[in-house]
């Protein structure tokens, strides 16, 4: 069976959200147990029948003229039960593990967008691929900027003077400060 999608929730500042860049961080993330390669038996063991089905997975219960079948819940519909359980992962078949990703922030982006890595989400069951990561992007508020669509805004306080005369100030960017030109009027 293939592993499930893992959603990691990124921070990052309206420098990044702008210009783009690389970050590096590192996800939890489940796989498949190395000692038993996910089946949660013992390297050279073999599972039991499941005693509460007999082996099909299912419960059957009679009610008169009426059968109702429902997935067994000691095995979870297998048929088998782990009776010599793996030393490493205790018989659960799945261990967690950080792995560190370099994650590629393109240029523009904004809260809520998706990105998606391929095959790096948990591992899939008894060797089936692994899922997908989605990152979502959560861009920081700025404490001079705000954003409105894909422009950035920037109050700057000017005087009366500066106004109606004109005049040429410093303004910060996000690439450092750059002169302005104010006009007359």
């Amino acid at each position: 069976r293939p592993g499930s999608d893992r959603r990691y929730d990124l921070e990052i500042d309206l420098r990044q959200a702008a210009l783009g860049g690389e970050v590096t961080i590192e996800i939890p993330r489940q796989i498949n147990c190395r000692g038993c390669q996910g089946t949660g038996i013992r390297a050279g063991g073999r599972p039991g029948i499941c005693p509460a089905c007999g082996g099909r997975g299912q419960i059957t219960q009679s009610h008169g003229f009426l059968q109702i079948s429902t997935t067994c819940s000691r095995c979870q519909g297998t048929g088998t039960i782990i009776t010599d359980p793996c030393p490493v992962c205790q018989g659960r078949g799945r261990a967690t593990e950080k792995k560190k990703l370099v994650v590629k922030i393109p240029p523009g982006v904004d809260t809520g967008t998706q990105l998606v890595i391929s095959g790096e989400g948990d591992d899939g069951l008894l060797g089936g691929p692994p899922g997908d990561l989605y990152i979502v992007l959560h861009v920081r508020p700025h404490e001079l900027f705000r954003r409105q669509g894909d422009d950035l805004i920037l109050t700057v306080p000017v005087s009366f003077v500066q106004a109606a005369l004109g005049d040429t100030i410093i303004i910060p960017t996000l690439n450092g400060k750059r002169e302005l030109t104010i006009p007359p009027g």
